[in-house]
């Protein structure tokens, strides 16, 4: 509804001022409006006049247009206010209803978007951070596809590097076979420690690596094997986590190894047009007209580094897709890395894509620490996703003692992976987000739990209805009821601004909002009870619409909408 008043004036001040910025708010007190507009501040700087004769000017000129939507009135502060009219709210209820996915746009048709998701280490478990990559990045391509995007879900894991070296010695050396059929990344990890382990009182272990990587490159049977069995054992484990979280499955899976034969052409060429050079035995790119420090494509010792594989990762993305964007979904820690890649990427012309490092914060405890082990490791995904459906399962048993076991684990599982889902999207990615598991698992709070809770209450009532009639909608008259039909004329801007700023957080709160909105509706209106059937229907109305609606964003943030819980 925003982006419907903002178009009207834009398109209506575009002659006398030119395009000019100006907001749409929502008003902290509804005595002032269900929106209101801070334009006429804007043109009164640029015209030497009032804001408040400035904006008399407006609503005159713009009442007409306006006049099935809303009534309007100037503050006395120069701000104009939007009174929607009952008979719109109403009118735009039953359209909303009858429209298959509320909220979908065409803003995205004929254009393509790259979204990189999770970014996983081959031979090491799915890490905290590699949790939140997922579960922002299925949501970031879900708001996509539904404002009409080709969205490529790019699972880009790494496989390739100097560590595949020390992994494939500490293999040939000490691989428990039995432990790896058992619990394949759990052996490499092991591999992996011990190596680190045994390497502080033995460095020639850091030669033997060395060696056995460069056997890796020149492609080696026995560990090319070895490489291959490593990989696919961690990539079949990836696709069970991703599984468990129920994300949808990938467009494309590569990994740094798929570009393996493109690095050193892609060297030659930097090197011959002049944007690589020699630095102390390294090879560079030299980014200081950017204000950034070199970024490292080789060691002096011949290794390249992931820079050089994402650059040609890059190219491959541009050549094959050509899309609008690519948006990475990485963690805070690697900013510098990709403002890096995106200033080589413009200095060798790759391509007009938009690039977006989507950036996300570390998960804290409830004490504010890093989440990690009570041995200072990084959390598993997996002991995430097991304690928050197990703390599921136990409130679920306690409020519905008679559920069967499978009833109970189906219910627990969507709850839990519901909560942790939303407690990562509610808030701004780029900040810290805390793990308080109870408040995940909150019915009465701002979780994911409380919105399926509110969704499962309003199926029921359907439910229990029957079949219906839409009702005379005139009759919607409450202000609760006012207040449910003006909050679903704002999903479609929740979607949109969701796709605009890179952030799931708003679209959060919408639902959140529309669920309270919901629930004090549910308080103060007994609508089953009512003897007054055009009514009734009316309600029911409501009801169906608020619910498909909640149903649908729940979707978008990758959460399931239970009809029971």
């Amino acid at each position: 509804m925003k982006q419907t008043i903002k178009k009207l004036l834009r398109d209506y001040i575009a002659d006398l001022v030119g395009d000019v910025s100006f907001e749409i708010l929502t008003p902290p007190d509804p005595s002032l409006g269900d929106y209101a507009t801070n334009v006429a501040f804007v043109i009164a700087k640029k015209e030497g006049k009032k804001p408040a004769e400035t904006a008399t000017e407006l609503k005159d000129a713009l009442e007409s247009t306006l006049g099935e939507m809303a009534t309007m009135q100037v503050s006395s502060n120069g701000f104009l206010n939007f009174f929607l009219k009952p008979e719109f709210l109403q009118k735009r209820l039953l359209e909303i209803k009858s429209e298959a996915q509320y909220g979908r746009g065409g803003e995205g048709a004929g254009k393509k978007v790259i979204i990189e998701y999770p970014s996983c280490n081959v031979a090491k478990p799915m890490h905290i951070g590699h949790l939140r990559s997922t579960i922002i990045g299925d949501a970031l391509a879900n708001v996509y596809e539904t404002l009409g995007y080709d969205v490529i879900r790019w699972n880009y894991f790494g496989d390739w590097g100097t560590q595949f070296g020390k992994l494939i010695a500490s293999y040939k050396r000490w691989l428990d076979k039995e432990a790896f059929e058992n619990d394949p990344v759990g052996e490499m990890l092991r591999l992996y420690v011990k190596f680190h382990a045994e390497a502080a009182s033995n460095p020639e272990l850091e030669k033997e690596g060395q060696a056995e990587f460069k056997k890796l490159e020149e492609g080696d049977n026995e560990n090319r094997k070895i490489w291959s069995e490593l990989r696919e054992e961690s990539l079949k484990d990836f696709d069970r986590i991703f599984k468990r979280l129920g994300t949808r499955a990938f467009d494309q899976t590569k990994g740094e190894s798929d570009y393996e034969s493109e690095l050193k052409p892609i060297i030659a060429y930097l090197q011959e047009k002049g944007f690589a050079r020699e630095s102390e035995g390294a090879l560079i790119i030299d980014l200081a007209a950017h204000g950034l420090p070199p970024a490292l494509l080789r060691k002096s010792d011949g290794a390249t580094l992931y820079m050089t594989r994402d650059l040609a990762s890059l190219g491959d993305r541009i050549k094959t897709y050509q899309p609008e964007k690519i948006l990475y979904v990485v963690a805070n820690q690697q900013a510098l890395h990709f403002e890096q890649l995106f200033a080589a990427a413009r200095d060798l012309k790759l391509g007009d894509a938009g690039l977006v490092h989507v950036k996300f914060g570390m998960v804290l405890g409830e004490d504010g620490k890093k989440l990690a082990t009570r041995e200072g490791k990084v959390v598993a995904a997996e002991e995430v996703i097991d304690k928050i459906v197990a703390l599921a399962r136990k409130k679920v048993i306690q409020k519905n003692p008679d559920l069967s076991s499978d009833e109970a684990d189906k219910i627990a599982n969507s709850v839990g992976l519901g909560g942790l889902k939303y407690n990562d999207l509610k808030q701004h990615p780029h900040s810290d987000i805390v793990f308080d598991w109870d408040a995940m698992l909150d019915l009465s709070g701002n979780s994911g739990p409380y919105i399926q809770y509110t969704y499962a209450r309003l199926a029921n009532i359907l439910a229990k209805a029957g079949a219906y009639s839409d009702g005379d909608v005139s009759m919607l008259v409450e202000p609760s009821e006012r207040a449910l039909m003006k909050k679903l004329l704002d999903f479609p801007d929740a979607i949109g601004e969701s796709a605009k700023l890179y952030t799931l957080n708003g679209l959060a709160l919408y639902l959140y909002e529309l669920a309270h909105a919901a629930n004090q509706f549910y308080e103060q209106v007994r609508v089953l009870e009512d003897d007054n059937n055009d009514r009734k229907n009316a309600r029911l109305t409501v009801i169906a619409t608020v619910a498909s609606t909640l149903k649908q964003g729940l979707k978008l943030l990758g959460i399931e909408a239970l009809e029971r819980i």
